[in-house]
């Protein structure tokens, strides 16, 4: 776990302090987009957070080969450099679309492209296991289908839900936590190797994450872009292809007694079809909502909207951070969720119970009046200006203990027709004629 902690860290840290100088390069190279109409923030805003989160991820991978225990995965199997591959493709395509815009079509077929180099390198589903009938063995055809399916499913899933600040990485390092905890079972608990790079991946995932989030919560300094919510995407379905497709539940009937129990005791996250509908539930439901509803509409699938699930709550009159924090809330809730059921079946009402009080207490949190995100005050030297707490001047704090109206400030005294005048923009002619008829207005209230 040590170890697992330091490639976290490493990777949070040297995202965290790429991006500063990332955001100086994407206003230089003029990565800054102008406001659209369907686009929820009011100024200007850099993009190619990507190539910080790109940079972060390498650095990780970096340090875990050269750890003891970690380092055994780029020894013992391909799927690391697999990754790298498919990363860097992706990566690549993502800034390109950043900079300059690239074709839906021709960006569905770069995600084609990086999910084929990843099987062409080994990372690909062997078999499926299927509750109550055991593994099932497939082609290498029906595996290359379908882990090009699952990887441009869960990519586009993700670049979906990227439309407010923090939502995204939020809800992508939230779903790798629930993996990470499903994985580094499968790995120490069972002792089954095969799921050591879906654990790497999954720590990594969530390093790129938490060291991108700080300059990306609302308001966003810079946005990570395509090159940045494909690339966490592909890592999750990464992780995704590697623990359900290499790990033989043969291994696990040693276990669980036999191999359909083996199977049944993890179906909530190991049938590839229903992994990413526990771990990215609200990003591919949004996502079929958002297809069906531009079939509907005669649109494009790929033509952009305000009709996702945060842009409508945002509609319905929730702030931008308390939408964020909703939709972190239902995707949290129902990953770890899942992962607790795969744990424990046996205490499945008790497990249940535990949900509907998490319900509870967070619908009571999200009532609160107001969110606004803070640190602590050792932590404020190390975090943006915006989420530092800052006191009052000693002037305002004075003024504020006095009766509005009372100070001698002319600042704080009540407005007269000049003032009034002055503060609407008017001339010195045009000021003379306001007095002028303020006072005929007055002699003529004034009784004789």
């Amino acid at each position: 776990m040590r170890e697992y902690l330091l490639t976290l860290c490493v990777t949070a840290a040297v995202t965290y302090l790429l991006v500063g100088p990332v955001r100086k390069f994407a206003i230089a190279a003029g990565a800054v987009p102008p406001v659209r109409a369907r686009d929820v923030h009011r100024e200007p805003t850099p993009r190619l957070g990507g190539i910080a989160m790109f940079g972060g991820l390498c650095a990780g991978l970096l340090v875990a080969s050269q750890l003891t225990n970690i380092g055994d995965v780029f020894t013992q199997s391909d799927e690391p450099r697999a990754l790298l591959a498919g990363a860097g493709i992706i990566w690549l395509l993502g800034v390109l679309d950043d900079k300059w815009g690239v074709d839906a079509l021709v960006k569905l077929g770069g995600q084609m492209i990086a999910a084929g180099v990843m099987v062409w390198q080994g990372l690909t589903i062997l078999w499926l296991p299927i509750p109550t009938v055991g593994m099932v063995a497939i082609t290498p055809l029906q595996g290359t289908l379908l882990t090009v399916a699952l990887v441009v499913v869960t990519i586009n899933a993700v670049n979906f839900v990227d439309g407010l600040d923090g939502l995204a990485a939020g809800m992508v390092c939230l779903a790798a936590m629930a993996f990470f905890m499903y994985a580094y079972r499968i790995w120490y608990s069972y002792g089954i190797s095969a799921a050591a790079p879906a654990t790497l991946f999954a720590a990594v995932l969530m390093g790129v994450c938490i060291g991108f989030l700080p300059h990306n919560m609302h308001p966003a300094r810079i946005f990570m872009g395509d090159s940045g919510s494909m690339l966490i995407g592909l890592v999750l379905a990464a992780g995704a292809v590697s623990i359900t497709g290499q790990v033989d539940p043969d291994a696990l009937k040693l276990f669980d007694g036999s191999e359909k129990a083996a199977v049944q005791a993890t179906v909530p996250v190991y049938i590839p079809l229903l992994l990413p509908l526990t771990i990215l539930a609200v990003p591919l439901a949004d996502l079929i909502l958002a297809i069906v509803r531009r079939t509907w509409n005669g649109q494009s699938p790929f033509a952009a909207d305000r009709g996702h699930l945060h842009h409508r709550l945002l509609e319905i009159g929730h702030s931008h951070s308390r939408a964020v924090l909703i939709m972190y809330f239902w995707s949290a809730l129902i990953a770890f969720g899942a992962v607790a059921f795969s744990v424990r079946q046996s205490a499945s009402m008790v497990i249940v119970l535990t949900i509907m009080l998490l319900s509870a207490a967070g619908l009571v949190v999200l009532l609160l009046p107001r969110f606004n995100p803070r640190v602590p005050m050792w932590a404020q030297r190390v975090v943006p200006p915006r989420y530092r707490l800052h006191p009052a001047p000693p002037a305002a704090q004075g003024a504020a203990s006095r009766p509005a109206g009372t100070g001698t400030d002319p600042a704080e005294r009540p407005a007269g027709p000049e003032t009034t005048a002055r503060a609407a923009g008017l001339n010195g002619s045009t000021a003379v004629g306001e007095r002028h008829r303020f006072t005929v207005r007055r002699k003529i209230d004034t009784p004789s």
